[in-house]
């Protein structure tokens, strides 16, 4: 089991003790969980490094403890991250430069300068955030010729797997989800503009973003709307597919955050139209049962919990109440699969009992800290 590892590792298990220390002020278990992430090295290279991998994800752990003690490690830690933001955007940079497509890990949450972009946000970085983000508006607004179609400068030069593409995926794809495509930049930007930080051409990129997801809202053949997840070259030149199957609502690929995006920015860019669009495709999401019945385990990424949480985050800033009805059925469904022990693994914040835990004890603490850790999922 990875110590460095927040996703599906121990750093995720320190992130739930830090922020439990920080509301109850009994530090034992987080120091125990801070040994273990932090007494061996920690990933730094930025071929390796990412907000769920190395040195920015323990980095991110200790700077949500904000605790004197992690001062010195954080401060180092915090350092390497931004040597390798520096690294990424030459590369990422130069690739554009060349009009080639990127690959995920380039700009993606979870191993991208999406998730780098998310720490330093948080972190109060404000001078490597604007870079960041300055790439982020290129990324979105820049379009790119593949095949001799136009596509998005988001487009995936590789498969759903981030390998070479092969087969319907020789051409790269299209990935609309929070965790590894065009959701994650756009929620990031529309973050970033909510806590005061903006660069040129960070509306146009919002806008941009709120017209491709809305273009891509396609009706599902139970009468509820939704996104594809992903989509090779020849689907994505035929435009959204009527009457599609409703896919499974997860966090990482699917509606909740997809729609959180799509909210996010409209709010940033007032924007009713796209935001009742995002609120009304969130309420069909909890309330269609062939996409509830798709969820089959606790976790953040793929089931109750992410589901529950990215819920909970877009109700608190809709302009109708319907969303804040449902959560008691959502809380529920999370409590009934916990004790089923449908968590697929022990540690970890996306995939283990971490995250769950995590999920519970902020939705269910009666006047908990408002940490925002949930930047790392760009939810709040």
């Amino acid at each position: 089991m990875n110590h460095d590892d927040l996703g599906g590792g121990l750093a995720g298990n320190a992130l739930y003790e830090m922020v439990v220390a920080r509301e109850q002020g009994d530090w034992r278990a987080a120091h125990a969980a801070a040994k273990a992430i932090s007494s061996r090295p920690v990933a730094a290279h930025p071929a390796q490094a990412n907000l769920y991998r190395g040195a920015p994800a323990v980095a991110y752990v200790l700077h949500i403890a904000g605790n004197s003690a992690y001062a010195r490690s954080l401060a180092q830690l915090d350092a390497e991250t931004v040597a390798i933001v520096s690294d990424r955007l030459d590369a990422a940079h130069r690739r554009m430069d060349n009009g080639r497509p990127p690959r995920l890990r380039e700009y993606d949450l979870i191993s991208g300068l999406t998730g780098l972009g998310a720490y330093l946000l948080h972190r109060g970085r404000d001078n490597v955030l604007n870079h960041v983000l300055r790439y982020l508006v290129r990324l979105l607004t820049g379009p790119l010729t593949i095949d001799g179609h136009r596509v998005p400068g988001w487009w995936a030069a590789t498969d759903p797997r981030d390998a070479v593409g092969t087969g319907r995926f020789a051409h790269g794809h299209a990935n609309f989800g929070i965790a590894h495509g065009v959701a994650g930049p756009l929620a990031l930007l529309a973050l970033a503009r909510r806590a005061g930080h903006t660069v040129d051409g960070q509306g146009d990129a919002l806008a941009e973003g709120i017209a491709h997801l809305t273009a891509w809202a396609q009706p599902f053949d139970n009468g509820s709307i939704g996104w594809p997840e992903l989509l090779p070259l020849d689907a994505y030149r035929k435009g959204p597919e009527p009457a599609a199957a409703p896919g499974r609502p997860s966090w990482c690929y699917g509606t909740p955050g997809i729609t959180r995006a799509l909210q996010l920015a409209a709010l940033a860019l007032h924007d009713d139209t796209a935001r009742h669009l995002a609120e009304r495709t969130a309420f069909q999401a909890v309330t269609d049962f062939r996409q509830t019945c798709q969820i089959t385990e606790a976790s953040v990424c793929h089931g109750w919990a992410g589901l529950l949480l990215a819920t909970d985050r877009i109700a608190s800033d809709a302009a109708l109440p319907d969303l804040t009805g449902e959560l008691p059925g959502l809380h529920a469904r999370l409590e009934s699969a916990m004790a089923r022990a449908e968590t697929p693994e022990d540690a970890g914040l996306l995939t283990g009992n971490a995250g769950v835990r995590l999920t519970q004890y902020t939705l269910n603490t009666s006047r908990p800290l408002d940490l925002g850790w949930e930047t790392c999922l760009l939810l709040n």
